[in-house]
């Protein structure tokens, strides 16, 4: 086997619906406000006793469901997220554990917002390297656990909710060289800090980052997987917001491609956010089976990675 591919996805969110005008009588804020300055008009917020875990194993329980593969074919089981409360076991371990699989490899990946991007690519490189054969990839967060809800400038931000992808061995490799990297100047600029610690950020900046940058290491992206940005038929970037997505897009010269916009519905979901948004076009049909779909993710740390895939 020469490559990887993704062959099905899922995903799942929480119940409760938390709408901007709810947000407004917890927080001198306004569905107005919100929205033109993030584009976000609505996001879900996990129950109390609702664990990462928990909706980790929903979405890949999903994923193995969609892809018609015995669970225990599965060697390889990679998390991205950046807020698991506990230390150990993993999250990776106790989704292993849930889904009663066989004795795979189990790791969490921690990179925050670019998470899932990088879990993907471990997964590819597993593979390619003989040393998995069927991976489990998962990006999940519950930001809900880690933020002040008396900060009008990050609650509104957040929301919960977890994708899996399932990626296995393949004659024609889907699944495009990673490019990725980081921004050490800028490692404080999204924060979660100590055990008792909320998600903070530097929003300009990383704002200034996203819309800057981007564009360039997109392009990077897109001639490592050997497209042009106009072969494109999905682009599903980090769903931070959507007033550096719909840009971002369009200066990349994407002009054929589904942008995602899961944003407006499910807010910035971290780890989570490109394979729920990514998981959510898929089901709808809204991407041919086979075309190139852009990846990008960028986050805490400051990290990034980003990908080629062809759309299962």
């Amino acid at each position: 086997m020469t490559g990887s591919k993704v062959v099905a996805l899922g995903h799942y969110q929480p119940e409760r619906v938390l709408t901007n005008a709810e947000l407004a009588t917890m927080v001198e804020t306004n569905d107005e406000w919100i929205q033109s300055r993030v584009g976000i008009r609505e996001r879900r917020i996990a129950a109390p006793d609702e664990q990462v875990d928990e909706m980790a194993w929903r979405a890949a329980e999903k994923a193995v469901a969609n892809a018609g593969i015995d669970v225990a074919d599965i060697d390889y089981v990679v998390v991205a997220t950046c807020t698991a409360i506990d230390r150990s076991p993993n999250i990776a371990a106790r989704v292993a554990a849930r889904l009663g699989l066989g004795t795979p490899a189990a790791i969490d990946v921690n990179t925050a917002c670019s998470g899932f991007s990088h879990a993907l690519a471990t997964a590819d490189h597993a593979i390619r390297a003989g040393a998995a054969s069927k991976a489990l990839v998962i990006g999940v967060e519950k930001l809900s656990d880690w933020t002040d809800w008396t900060d009008r400038t990050t609650c509104v931000l957040i929301g919960d909710g977890a994708g899996a992808a399932v990626v296995v061995a393949s004659d024609e490799p889907e699944i495009g060289p990673v490019v990725w990297g980081s921004v050490p100047e800028m490692s404080d600029a999204v924060r979660i800090e100590g055990r008792d610690g909320t998600f903070e950020q530097e929003g300009l900046s990383v704002f200034r980052w996203a819309t800057t940058q981007l564009p360039t290491i997109a392009q990077q992206v897109c001639e490592k997987g050997g497209v042009t940005p106009e072969e494109l038929g999905g682009v599903v970037l980090h769903q931070a917001n959507l007033r550096i997505i719909e840009p971002l897009a369009k200066r990349l010269g994407a002009v054929n491609a589904v942008v995602a916009r899961d944003v407006i519905e499910s807010g910035n979901t971290s780890a989570a956010s490109i394979p729920i948004a990514l998981s959510k076009l898929v089901e709808r049909r809204e991407i041919p089976v086979g075309a190139p779909v852009l990846l990008f993710g960028f986050g805490g740390g400051l990290t990034y990675a980003g990908q080629i895939i062809r759309c299962p």
